[in-house]
């Protein structure tokens, strides 16, 4: 089932979310929703919040990233994020423990927010501990990209969105955009939700 993604300016993305409880809910079934969800939109990581539900979970699948295997003839072309083959999660209850490395730049977007990226300063390496669908807990760390992907899905579990972190003038530049894509003044090859539709 694909939920409609909940655009900037609803309620619940700035809410911090709560815990799971096994059994409570279908897990498995609210994660493969996810997964089809954020495939649909072509997204490489999706929040429980940005499809109107409040609790700790998000979705990951950066394999698209890994690097452009489309091409004819480039098989010995080295990848350019390897980290990512394979980097398909769920992430149920996570915390994270530790950030850590140097904090570099990389160009960001959200599915809340569409057709707006920029720059984002971020730890380079993240330790987290979380459950999957099963409730088994992991303790693990990611670096890169994969670490960078877990950062900005975890941030919406915190009810914070990644325009947060920029300077105070470029906030100023893209107020306006925000405030339209609130308003579902906006393209999108997706199902959204808007807040302030009227």
């Amino acid at each position: 089932m694909i939920y409609p993604i909940i655009a900037y300016g609803d309620p619940i993305l700035r809410k911090v979310t709560r815990p799971v409880e096994q059994g409570e809910a279908d897990i498995k079934a609210i994660a493969e929703n996810m997964f089809e969800t954020m495939y649909n939109a072509s997204g490489v990581g999706l929040a429980a919040p940005q499809v109107g539900l409040d609790i700790r979970i998000f979705v990951v699948d950066g394999s698209p990233m890994a690097g452009d295997d489309e091409e004819e003839g480039d098989d010995d072309e080295p990848l350019e994020h390897p980290e990512l083959v394979g980097f398909k999660k769920v992430f149920i209850n996570p915390q994270i423990l530790e950030e850590s490395g140097e904090p570099w730049a990389f160009e960001e977007g959200c599915l809340s927010i569409p057709g707006l990226r920029a720059d984002v300063l971020r730890p380079a390496e993240v330790k987290i501990r979380y459950q999957d669908t099963d409730f088994n807990t992991y303790e693990e760390v990611f670096t890169g990209i994969a670490a960078r992907i877990i950062q900005h899905e975890y941030d919406h579990l915190e009810g914070k969105l990644f325009v947060d972190y920029l300077p105070a003038l470029k906030k100023q530049m893209i107020k306006k955009r925000l405030t339209n894509i609130s308003k579902g003044i906006v393209d999108a090859d997706y199902k959204m939700k808007f807040h302030l539709r009227k």
